[in-house]
């Protein structure tokens, strides 16, 4: 037994890029996700029909992106269950999320429920085709959401698996995203890029000057 354990520790101890890629495909959510970034591509390029715009939108999302992700963290993942009309009001987002706080290497919760995407993905592709003024602008959108939904789902991944950063870039987010979940679950809510939205928004404090939080754990319970 002790063996096989230490034998264990050093897999992970050693676990490169391509072992983590092998294991993020072994899950569903990237490949529906990446589904839609396929079709999304294929269609774009079938439409054609060029603009300026189509140049510009995807710049605006990616500097808006880190700002969803803090309201999506905060708002909707972090959300406490409340009683309204005598019904409880708790997403399966915010219980998955839940559940992912109290065990973080617990990899299929790292990824967006596939339950989720089934209804999310055609609601995005809906508004791609009716909430712009072209068809083409429409799918840039769906490219450019799609592609950063891969972003996020493989960057969430790679910090929680046992991949030890090697770029400064990627430990500036790596250690960011591990002081939320283990440090101060109220603070570092980005988790594709660091020093953006939570620190134009005051929650990117120094981590030496915040208390270890008792519910980074265990969110909205009280020890």
């Amino acid at each position: 037994m002790t063996t096989h354990s230490s034998a264990d520790r050093r897999r992970r101890r050693s676990l490169t890029l391509r072992d983590a890629a092998d294991q993020f495909r072994r899950h569903p959510s990237p490949w529906m996700v990446g589904g839609m970034l396929a079709v999304a591509v294929a269609a774009r390029l079938a439409v054609g029909d060029w603009h300026l715009s189509d140049a510009v939108l995807p710049v605006v999302m990616l500097a808006l992106f880190p700002f969803a992700e803090w309201v999506i963290h905060v708002c909707i993942l972090h959300w406490k269950p409340r009683r309204v009309l005598g019904l409880t009001v708790d997403s399966l987002l915010a219980r998955k999320h839940r559940e992912h706080h109290v065990d973080p290497r617990d990899v299929p919760l790292v990824f967006i429920p596939w339950q989720t995407l089934t209804w999310l993905i055609p609601v995005l592709a809906g508004l791609s085709v009716l909430a712009f003024p072209r068809l083409g602008l429409g799918l840039t959108f769906l490219v450019t959401l799609s592609a950063l939904g891969v972003v996020y789902e493989w960057t969430h991944y790679l910090i929680h698996s046992d991949y030890k950063p090697k770029s400064r870039f990627y430990r500036a987010i790596w250690r960011s995203h591990r002081h939320h979940h283990y440090k101060n679950e109220h603070y570092w809510f980005t988790v594709t890029t660091t020093g953006t939205a939570d620190r134009l928004l005051g929650t990117a404090p120094d981590p030496e000057s915040v208390e270890k939080s008792p519910t980074a754990r265990s969110l909205h319970t009280v020890r």
